[in-house]
């Protein structure tokens, strides 16, 4: 028996989680959180752009039928619409452009989990509002902004920092078929992103991917696209627009990648040792899927 019927079983309220950002490390932390009976929902914010949207619930808030990991999610508008979802037994996670002050007022959190990976962005004090937070990647520091934090980094990925801070953004980017930084395209100014190009798409060197206002973005090299900003986007300037995956028929660019799904583990033990610590910080029919 899972732990969303066992939830149902009872009459108990599944725990309530809100996870900050729709990008693909916030969208394997839901799955995991979901997988684990917790009623999720996912809230929107636009910077930085989404580009791995494959690998995340991103689109749903654009009604695009969306399923990571077997999961699926459903755009919430309102407040009641996450309510009437706040129920046991929940089908799919809930994703919103709803803010988190938003949310805060229909039910106690449980868990809130900033995912948003703003890596130079300075972050409140998240503590006040949730019975157990937690940082991922730089920025956080437990005890001062957040109860516990995530490392990130691709030397340290998913080291639970329980006292002190996360490293600070080094400007390192992961290692991907021989590539690093160079797989990725930044806007080059701001402006309303265009492009007609689907993920998954083979490409080559300085083909057109699209425009950034009046602005030609191309593909750096021959790959495989791995991630694009969707059509429509107003971004910034000094944002990721697109990534390619040079990797060609090993390239992967839909479902749960290792360094999300290791993220997410972290996210879920941290969580396990919260409960580990409490007498009975959530339902005892609640099961922590690691």
């Amino acid at each position: 028996m899972n732990p969303s019927t066992q939830n149902a079983r009872f009459g108990q309220r599944p725990p309530f989680a809100v996870v900050l950002g729709t990008n693909e490390i916030a969208s394997a932390v839901g799955v995991k959180l979901f997988r684990s009976g917790f009623f999720v929902v996912l809230s929107h914010d636009p910077y930085p752009p989404v580009i791995r949207r494959k690998m995340a619930f991103h689109d749903a808030l654009f009604d695009d039928p969306i399923a990571i990991g077997r999961v699926k999610a459903k755009r919430a508008d309102t407040g009641l619409e996450i309510l009437a979802g706040l129920r046991p037994a929940c089908h799919e996670i809930m994703i919103t452009e709803l803010g988190l002050l938003d949310l805060i007022v229909l039910r106690t959190l449980d868990v809130l989990i900033d995912a948003r990976m703003q890596k130079y962005q300075m972050t409140p004090d998240l503590r006040p509002l949730a019975r157990l937070t937690i940082g991922l990647g730089p920025g956080f520091g437990a005890g001062t902004n957040c109860d516990c934090a995530v490392e990130t980094r691709p030397a340290k990925t998913g080291h639970i920092v329980e006292h002190g801070s996360t490293d600070p953004a080094d400007g390192m980017v992961r290692r991907l078929g021989g590539t690093g930084s160079e797989r990725f395209v930044y806007s080059p100014v701001p402006g309303r992103w265009h492009t007609a190009v689907e993920i998954g798409t083979r490409v080559f060197k300085d083909f057109i991917i699209g425009h950034l206002g009046s602005e030609i973005v191309r593909a750096p090299f021959d790959g495989i696209l791995r991630g694009v900003a969707r059509d429509g986007t107003e971004v910034p300037a000094g944002v990721k627009l697109l990534e390619i995956d040079p990797r060609g028929r090993r390239s992967r660019w839909m479902g749960i990648d290792k360094r999300s799904s290791t993220i997410a583990g972290a996210v879920m033990k941290a969580i396990a040792l919260h409960q580990a610590k409490l007498e009975s910080p959530f339902p005892r029919t609640l099961t922590v899927v690691k």
